[in-house]
């Protein structure tokens, strides 16, 4: 899947966005390739931390079009006024480390439920023409509670375009896999532990899709201008093997196996068997179309039918990621082998 820069249509024009989460890993590479490359009318950082704003700010983010709003996705009455005059909103803030969700079960339902469907609501009350929320491979048959809570909030999302009905609003997913470098990932983790000599590695089976966050922001930016409303879209990406990714990073270190941990997969699945019967292939990316009566017949019939039984998983993709392209897509973070 490319990362170049995709040609610019006037989609984008005058438009007013939001990302929910606009201080995380994503949210600063979203922020940075909309407004350097496409004539938004403004782009407003929604996050509740101010510290990691004010670090933005210093950082290099100071662009005219750029607004911060101190805010939390789990209050809904902040985000009604936060989304005055929001035409795009992308979602993308979450508590995402599977561990933390473990221990904090009612904290990742208040924030990735909980908050999915205060997004929902405020969004349709606001007017706003289009919403793309992030989602992740760890939906698909979810074993921890991250997962979970996820796929809960993928079905409010594609479930919302009924409560639309004559207004404007339409809600859509990405669901991609791990990214590179992103925090608290495991390419930083191995960094780290490179400088003692010593990697943990949990089960030397494991597998897991890759893509950087500026193949993330691209995609997002192309599905929400592609988008009718009700779709999930799985991007085309590579897989690799935990310790081909060691052996990149850290290949003098010692490798510690410590076990799978509580809520762990040792392959992920970005489309399952069961979601392939209502799945289109095209040439960068699978679309799964909802299986609701609202949802246009003609809508992505340029797509491609999937065979039964078909099972997007990343041991059994076809593309797998060379150790010379991991180095090519890990060089940002100073890797040196």
């Amino acid at each position: 899947m490319p990362s170049k820069r995709e040609p610019v249509t006037d989609f984008w024009q005058d438009r007013t966005v939001l990302v929910t989460g606009g201080t995380g890993s994503f949210g600063k590479k979203f922020t940075q390739v909309l407004l350097r490359d496409y004539p938004v009318k403004k782009l407003i950082i929604f996050s509740r931390d101010e510290l990691k704003q004010h670090e933005m700010r210093v950082g290099g983010f100071n662009d005219p079009r750029l607004r911060f709003f101190i805010g939390d996705v789990r209050d809904e009455a902040r985000l009604r006024r936060a989304l005055t005059g929001v035409d795009i909103v992308v979602h993308a803030a979450a508590l995402k480390q599977v561990p933390a969700c473990e221990y904090n079960p009612m904290e990742a339902i208040m924030t990735n439920v909980m908050g999915a469907r205060n997004v929902i609501e405020a969004s349709l009350d606001s007017g706003v023409h289009r919403v793309m929320a992030l989602s992740t491979d760890k939906a698909v048959n979810p074993i921890n509670l991250y997962g979970a809570t996820k796929l809960a909030a993928e079905k409010l999302f594609i479930q919302s375009n009924s409560y639309a009905g004559a207004k404007p609003t339409r809600f859509s997913c990405t669901r991609y896999g791990n990214v590179v470098g992103s925090r608290g990932s495991v390419i930083p983790l191995f960094l780290d532990q490179r400088k003692n000599g010593r990697i943990t590695v949990t089960d030397k089976r494991m597998t897991r899709f890759w893509i950087t966050l500026e193949q993330g922001v691209r995609f997002v930016i192309r599905c929400i201008e592609q988008m009718h409303g009700g779709e999930v879209f799985v991007p085309k990406i590579p897989s690799m093997s935990i310790m081909d990714l060691v052996q990149v990073i850290a290949p003098d270190a010692k490798v510690e196996l410590i076990g799978i941990r509580p809520g762990e997969k040792v392959h992920e699945v970005l489309v399952s068997e069961d979601e392939s019967n209502h799945t289109v292939e095209l040439d960068q990316m699978f679309v799964i179309k909802p299986a609701h009566p609202w949802w246009p017949e003609d809508a992505w019939a340029q797509g491609k039918r999937l065979p039964e039984g078909f099972r997007y998983g990343s041991d059994s993709n076809p593309r797998k990621l060379g150790k010379d392209e991991l180095r090519k897509m890990i060089s940002g973070l100073e890797v040196t082998t």
